[in-house]
Parts: C-alpha cells; structure tokens; sequence
C-alpha cells in the first residue's frame, strides 16, 4: 500500500476484524444493500488514507465507527437534498433490515421498532448495542456528551416500550440485539 501510512498487513488486518460491523452498521441506518456497501468501501479508504491521524493508545473501533457514522450522515444528507430538488437517487432494491441481519421473529419485530425511532435515537441504540460500545466510547463516537448519549438511550428505550404492542418484547433489549 504505497504512499500509505498504514502498512498492507495492518488494513488486512484492519479490514478483517472491523469490516462486518462497519457494514452493519451502515446497512442499519441507511437500509440499503448497495449504499451499505459503499459507505463500508469508503469508511476503510478513508480509514487507511488516514490512519496517521489514529491515536493508537485508543481503542480503533470507535475511531472507524466515527468514520463511518460520519459517511453515513453525509450520504443520507446528499439523499434528502436530491429527493426535495426532485432527483430521487437510484437505489438497488433491498431487502428489509430485518430479512438481511435477523433471524427470528422477535428479533425482526425489535429491529422494525428500532427503524421507527429518530435517527439519534437509532444512532445510540445501534452504536451501544449493535456494537456494544459503552456509553462513554458511544458518546465520543456521535461527538455528544456522555449525559446527552444516556437520555437519547433512555429516550429510546422508552419510546421502544411505548410503541410496542407486545410490551413483552423489550424487557431484555441488550440480550435481544446482540
């Protein structure tokens, strides 16, 4: 990887651990296969292209996962700014979060619930229990401060309990998502 501050073994290395999360979490917010894969794509060039910025005593998750929030954000802004200019961007037809990453029902019906919260509250949900960052490491990943990442969380949750119909179903969210 010439010209790069990062060597060939460590982007593999980079790439293997961290790319099914990176995907994940792209495909959660934008809920398409093809924008998914390309923000995914993305957030690991930018990752390696950048990789000097990196603070090593750090851990590296949260660091990518900020890329690739920020990828995320910038895409779904571009989306909403072509569709009220009248260009609706072509999108490849995907399937539903729910056919793509879960398995069973329940798992299906939490993640529908999850996909009708505002995308701050789904960003929390996601990064906190998709990834299973810690409220602190969640906080510094969105840029926001750890009280604000526990009242969106607690926010959500409740907005979770309130929606649902079957109240049953988000008595142990943490166990459910991972």
């Amino acid at each position: 990887m010439r010209g790069l501050p990062i060597t060939e073994e460590q982007a593999k290395e980079m790439y293997e651990e961290h790319a099914p999360y990176v995907y994940g979490i792209a495909l959660m917010m934008t809920k398409s296969r093809a924008l998914a894969d390309d923000i995914a794509q993305e957030a690991f060039l930018r990752a390696f292209h950048k990789y000097h910025l990196y603070d090593p005593s750090k851990p590296l998750r949260p660091w990518l996962f900020r890329i690739t929030l920020n990828l995320i954000r910038g895409t779904l802004r571009k989306q909403r700014w072509l569709s009220w200019m009248g260009q609706v961007p072509d999108t490849a037809a995907s399937e539903s979060l729910e056919d793509l990453i879960m398995q069973n029902e329940r798992e299906q019906e939490l993640w529908m619930a999850v996909n009708l919260l505002s995308g701050k509250r789904r960003e929390v949900i996601i990064m906190h229990y998709y990834t299973g960052l810690s409220l602190r490491e969640t906080a510094a990943v969105l840029g926001i401060q750890e009280g604000t990442c526990k009242s969106r969380l607690h926010a959500a949750l409740r907005q979770l309990r309130t929606d649902s119909k079957e109240h049953h179903l988000f008595i142990g969210v943490k166990e459910n998502v991972k």
